[in-house]
């Protein structure tokens, strides 16, 4: 492996690597430019190697999109609603309670609620929403709400940001997802998405919850308008605020998915598996203080998510159960797969299955 990549143009790259000196922006693009996929996949599955040996992780989980309406509409987005639109729809709480009650048989250790910015939705709502979710699952762990529906509740009811996040802690708020990311330069957000919270903005929720104690995961969109330097800056830019708060459990690079989306007019191409394979490679390396990198199989499918433990993902998410953001925007993947599958294609690919909770906590493993 490692005279694959010293006999390759990367060479001078992966000697940096091994030698355990950081990347810099100049290194990311060079990665990103290669044509090279499989030296870069073995650099980048070093590193995963050294840093999580043969392990692969997967969670049993249950996500809930609880409401589509949402104030922003932004481009990028399919899922979006206005509010009289007649797809339009808001679970009552007692309807998420009994979503979540009804996968307590499968024996999820995570409960994962994001939506809209719903104007008829206040604090009150979210609140009571995690005290029944707490109290309806008691010992799972609830990792819900991106930071621009936490930005979103500061504004409406002009709270700070470390204030609301306290209040949702309090009612049992565990860590943060970390959907709204998309790409931080300003540019590429004043075409995609110009109504959304700044990455500035973005990240400064993340490094308050992580003040608070709350561990949050990272997500880079990529393959709509963006550049390849914007989205190394994008990386860099989390590796920094990583470096001042080590509060970031995984980083998770979202493949765009253009049909029914705002975007749909310019025809953009949907990202390759080569494409997709080279973001998370390109991810393990420039993100050195990351524990984790994760192939969400809902973007990529479980075939690719497969394939990319060798190009430095360690982690595949779960079982998922329903996801209604990457399929209302074309995503052709299932809704749901079992753990016993997950289980199945880790081992196939040689690798050792590890059920983890939210905070990579092993949950089992020697299956």
């Amino acid at each position: 492996m490692l005279e694959l990549i010293l006999n390759s143009e990367l060479a001078d790259l992966g000697n940096k690597v091994l030698s355990g000196k950081r990347l810099s922006r100049e290194d990311g693009i060079r990665l990103y430019q290669t044509k090279d996929l499989l030296a870069l996949g073995s650099l980048a599955d070093w590193v995963r190697r050294r840093k999580n040996g043969n392990k692969a992780y997967f969670i049993v989980n249950r996500h809930i999109n609880h409401t589509n309406v949402c104030e922003n509409l932004c481009k990028l987005c399919a899922f979006g609603r206005e509010a009289d639109h007649p797809h339009a729809y808001t679970l009552s709480l007692d309807e998420i309670e009994a979503k979540a009650l009804a996968s307590a048989k499968e024996r999820i250790s995570e409960i994962h609620v994001v939506g809209g910015l719903n104007p008829s939705l206040k604090l009150e709502y979210y609140v009571e929403m995690l005290q029944r979710l707490r109290q309806a699952l008691p010992g799972v762990l609830i990792q819900s709400f991106t930071a621009v529906e936490v930005d979103y509740l500061a504004r409406v009811h002009r709270m700070p940001v470390e204030e609301v996040l306290t209040v949702l802690q309090k009612a049992g708020l565990d860590s943060l997802p970390g959907g709204g990311a998309e790409i931080f330069s300003p540019r590429v957000r004043e075409l995609i998405c110009p109504r959304k919270i700044s990455g500035e903005r973005w990240l400064e929720v993340h490094l308050a919850a992580h003040r608070l104690g709350m561990r949050t995961n990272a997500t880079m969109l990529y393959g709509h308008v963006e550049t390849v330097e914007e989205r190394v800056d994008h990386l860099i830019r989390l590796r920094e605020a990583q470096d001042r708060t080590g509060g970031f459990l995984t980083f998770i690079p979202l493949a765009f998915h253009p049909q029914h989306t705002g975007l749909e007019p310019l025809k953009l191409s949907r990202s390759t598996g080569y494409d997709d394979l080279k973001a998370l490679a390109v991810a393990r390396l420039m993100l050195d203080n990351f524990d984790h990198i994760k192939a969400f199989w809902i973007y990529i499918g479980l075939k690719l998510a497969q394939v990319s433990l060798f190009f430095g993902a360690d982690d595949l998410d779960g079982t998922v159960v329903e996801e209604k953001i990457a399929h209302d925007a074309g995503a052709a993947t299932g809704q749901f797969t079992s753990k016993a599958e997950i289980i199945r294609i880790i081992k196939a690919a040689g690798f050792v299955p590890v059920e983890r909770d939210t905070l990579y906590n092993v949950v089992e493993e020697g299956f």
